[in-house]
């Protein structure tokens, strides 16, 4: 079976030229397999089967995987619209035109003492990790570009506005959008914020969309995802074997019930996970060579074994491309969901001092959770891409 990519009314003229473009540097496919395998799906092979062998390669590589991950699951991150404007400083007001019709909304920026310009951290709904005293905290009300209120929420929120009720968008592609906004407003006005060195963070809900966000948006510097779970972290495939284990842990197809995170095509694979085209492993890919550490706890509704064994597979894709410390992932429990353990700081000072302070922390094997063999779900191997 083929699954073809579907786009928005809007997307006839707008989204035409970046994918004819794409497609002519990359030959990237606009359907994509749905047959089922029950092993994590292999970042280093093209749909057509062709082997990535050097590092040009998995670039060409990561575009299919991103075209496939929003028609099959996300649904479709807009371009850039036709204007976006900014103005203020602490209140950072944006707003964005397409086709006639524009929206607005606000970020508030809490900057450290002293002259900038700083490095930041775009926290949805605020910041439920400790932001160090050097670096900005952007507040990001991600609600308000997309509803998550449940299912009767769906195409609501200021990114349906501008885009259209019926967009094929989830709620977590809709604040991709408007985290890619943001740091559009901020290389458009002097906030005393440096936006080459911006991260992002959120929690749970907020932390499946950080680590969306982290893969959608090449600009961010930095994803630290907390507590994202199933739709974040965990790979699909292996939270549907720990189901089937006996493990009280949040599965696709109870995810697609619960809320409107992700796209209406998504309803088509969750039921059967194994038969979507990848997995979460590779939405850690898709934000390598960047900065990444994905922070969890060790409630099984999160699954800790799945969180764990798919963020080392996405760390095999860092290690293929030669940068295996620009990624780790940090597990802990006995804490309360959303409360940040002091035994999980050491890793996230040393993720926010290399890629937001420029400082020489090393971040080097951060591989902390559950003991979780990641080679019972993958039938690949790693190469060395050159």
């Amino acid at each position: 079976m083929k699954y073809s990519i579907v786009l928005p009314f809007l997307a006839t003229t707008v989204l035409a030229a970046p994918v004819e473009q794409r497609q002519a540097a990359c030959n990237v496919p606009t359907t994509f397999p749905s047959t089922s395998n029950s092993k994590l799906p292999d970042p280093f092979k093209f749909f057509d089967g062709r082997k990535v062998e050097t590092k040009a390669d998995f670039e060409c590589r990561n575009k299919e995987v991103n075209a496939a991950v929003q028609a099959q699951e996300l649904g479709i991150l807009p371009p850039k619209p036709a204007t976006v404007t900014a103005s203020g400083t602490s209140s950072l007001s944006i707003t964005a035109s397409e086709g006639g019709k524009s929206v607005s909304f606000s970020v508030s920026i809490k900057k450290p003492s002293g002259s900038g310009p700083f490095p930041a951290i775009i926290a949805y709904g605020g910041a439920s990790i400790p932001v160090p005293a050097g670096v900005a905290t952007i507040t990001f009300n991600n609600d308000q570009i997309g509803a998550q209120q449940g299912g009767n929420s769906r195409g609501q929120g200021k990114f349906f506005d501008l885009y259209g009720s019926g967009h094929s968008a989830g709620a977590l592609t809709a604040w991709a959008w408007g985290v890619d906004r943001v740091i559009d407003a901020l290389e458009l006005v002097d906030t005393g914020i440096n936006p080459k060195k911006v991260g992002v963070t959120g929690c749970s809900r907020n932390g499946k969309g950080a680590f969306v966000a982290a893969a959608l948006v090449p600009r961010i510097a930095l994803g630290l995802p907390q507590e994202s779970g199933s739709g974040g972290a965990a790979c699909w495939r292996i939270s549907d074997s720990e189901k089937a284990a006996g493990k009280n842990i949040q599965t696709s197809g109870q995810i697609i019930g619960e809320n409107v995170w992700f796209s209406k095509n998504f309803n088509t694979f969750a039921t059967k996970s194994s038969t979507t085209a990848t997995d979460h492993h590779q939405l850690a890919g898709l934000v390598a060579p960047r900065g990444l550490l994905v922070i969890e706890n060790e409630i099984d509704w999160l699954g800790p074994v799945s969180t764990t064994a798919c963020m080392k597979a996405g760390r095999l894709i860092y290690k293929a491309l030669g940068v295996p410390d620009n990624m780790g992932f940090t597990g802990s429990g006995n804490h309360n969901h959303c409360s940040f353990p002091s035994n999980q700081q050491a890793e996230l000072t040393a993720f926010i001092n290399k890629f937001l302070l420029d400082k020489s922390d090393s971040t080097a094997n951060i591989e902390k959770g559950p003991a979780a063999d990641v080679s019972k779900y993958i039938d690949w191997t790693t190469p060395t891409l050159t």
